[in-house]
């Protein structure tokens, strides 16, 4: 009598176990899924960010832009917030 109570309590807790074993593999599954499009997403972020840092350089080489006009003066003010945003570039760890 008491095995058979016994037998039924552990196989009720196996069966809930089993249950949230499962639902936490999905919710974990589905974070991986979310972070993986973030990355995704920084990767792309880093990616236009170094191209518009290269073609601001390329600009920038000539030496066409002085900082006496207002031309200029709004060219300095792009490659400061560049510079700002150099700082955002994501190096992913493979």
């Amino acid at each position: 009598m008491i095995e058979t109570i016994i037998i039924s309590i552990m196989g009720v807790l196996v069966v809930i176990l089993g249950f949230t074993t499962f639902n936490l593999l999905k919710k974990n599954e589905k974070q991986e899924d979310i972070l993986m499009g973030y990355l995704e997403y920084l990767d792309t972020l880093s990616k236009v960010i170094e191209a518009s840092d290269k073609k601001l350089k390329e600009i920038d080489h000539s030496g066409v832009f002085k900082a006496d006009d207002e031309v200029g003066q709004f060219f300095e003010s792009v490659k400061e917030i560049q510079n700002i945003l150099n700082d955002f570039k994501v190096t992913r760890l493979k």
